[in-house]
């Protein structure tokens, strides 16, 4: 489903970054721990007024980024989670039927003798405007824009998000256009599902996130679930990366690490033995096959402390 998501402004926005190793060290501040070449991405992304289209396995990160981003940054997050079928009208605004309804029979009543061309001009005032996350991302500027899952939409919704991001402006035939007064941080998101068409990567810095190495994992589970031991967070995090060796459908990310570990610890578990494991595979695998693939093998060889 589409989602509109805003944050509210912070009364004073923080300094942007000035390199990227500041950018990096104002993200890990947020419990956000990117590699060197992310950082370098995302800076340039700001500075250059570029959008970043982050591509890689679920789970990996591109998500938190953008949130990660509005907060560093002070700027509003507006989200557009894209979907087969999408349309522009969808993702740029809609005229609030019902209320424009609800005026034209109020000043009908009223017998205001309002001509009928002016009576049909109010009826496409600002207030009846549905604002969708295109258009609140341009007309709240600066902000930061994140099109989630791009590569679900359809090829003609790409070639229209080609076109708003090219210039950032949006045009409403009864209102004019509407233009931002600082392009947003734009960040686009593909799990590649399919693969995007070239003309829109072209007009983005593009980003591969992998999977964290053992070391960056660990820090991660330890940077968001601080409750958790630090040798649970590290079997966890080995744990995970055997299952991510495996023919999985949906090999774990780090959003399902830290799941499990929040999981185990809510059980009381001080680190991972195999039978704490496979009874809380459910929150790091999330189809039946995958869990019936994991159970079948040695859940001591995958499990173990070692």
């Amino acid at each position: 489903m589409l989602q509109d998501v805003s944050e509210p402004t912070p009364p004073s926005r923080p300094v942007l970054p000035g390199d990227p190793d500041a950018l990096a060290a104002a993200l890990a501040a947020t419990g956000y721990l990117p590699d060197e070449g992310l950082t370098t991405a995302a800076y340039l992304a700001l500075v250059m007024h570029r959008p970043l289209f982050l591509e890689g396995e679920a789970g990996v990160g591109k998500t938190a980024l953008a949130r990660a981003l509005a907060e560093v940054t002070g700027r509003p997050l507006y989200r557009l989670q894209c979907y087969e079928g999408l349309e522009a009208s969808q993702a740029l605004y809609d005229w609030d039927f019902g209320r424009q309804l609800l005026h034209l029979r109020a000043a009908e009543a009223a017998h205001d003798g309002h001509a009928t061309e002016e009576l049909e001009a109010s009826l496409y005032d600002r207030r009846f405007l549905l604002a969708r996350p295109l258009l609140q991302a341009l007309e709240d500027s600066p902000s930061v824009l994140l099109v989630d899952e791009v590569d679900r939409a359809d090829d003609e919704f790409e070639a229209f998000l080609l076109e708003v991001l090219s210039d950032f402006t949006i045009s409403i035939p009864e209102l004019g256009t509407v233009r931002a007064e600082t392009p947003p941080l734009v960040v686009l998101t593909s799990n590649r599902t399919r693969e995007v068409h070239d003309a829109l990567k072209r007009r983005c810095l593009y980003h591969w996130l992998e999977h964290p190495d053992f070391e960056r994992e660990v820090a991660i589970l330890r940077s968001r679930l601080p409750q958790v031991t630090e040798e649970l967070a590290r079997q966890v995090a080995r744990a995970t990366a055997k299952l991510r060796t495996l023919d999985l459908l949906k090999p774990p990310g780090v959003a399902e690490a830290m799941d499990w570990a929040t999981a185990l610890h809510a059980l009381g578990a001080r680190e991972l033995d195999p039978d704490t494991a496979a009874r809380t595979l459910g929150a790091v695998l999330k189809y039946r096959e995958d869990t019936d693939r994991v159970q079948a093998l040695a859940r001591g060889a995958l499990f173990g402390g070692g």
